[in-house]
């Protein structure tokens, strides 16, 4: 989970996820951790399914990297 830019200059959180089951839905993933998590972490920045997450060699989620793609995809929005 990492933080996307919001309208407002504020932070949303989102997700990647990679699938197992093809019939997964983004909107099935955001109520399933709306109903374990606090009102302000629920996922208002959205659900992206992806193939792989970036992982350093001893295994780290390199969540920098998803947090540069998740700039360009919202400049590109601009």
């Amino acid at each position: 989970m990492i933080a996307y830019p919001g309208e407002e200059g504020n932070e949303l959180p989102r997700a990647y996820v990679v699938k197992k089951d093809q019939a997964l839905k983004a909107k099935e993933v955001q109520d399933w951790i709306a109903a374990r998590v606090n009102p302000y972490k629920k996922l208002r920045g959205g659900v992206i399914f992806t193939d792989i997450i970036p992982k350093s060699p001893s295994g780290k989620i390199l969540r920098r990297e998803l947090k540069e793609q998740a700039l360009k995809e919202f400049n590109a929005k601009l």
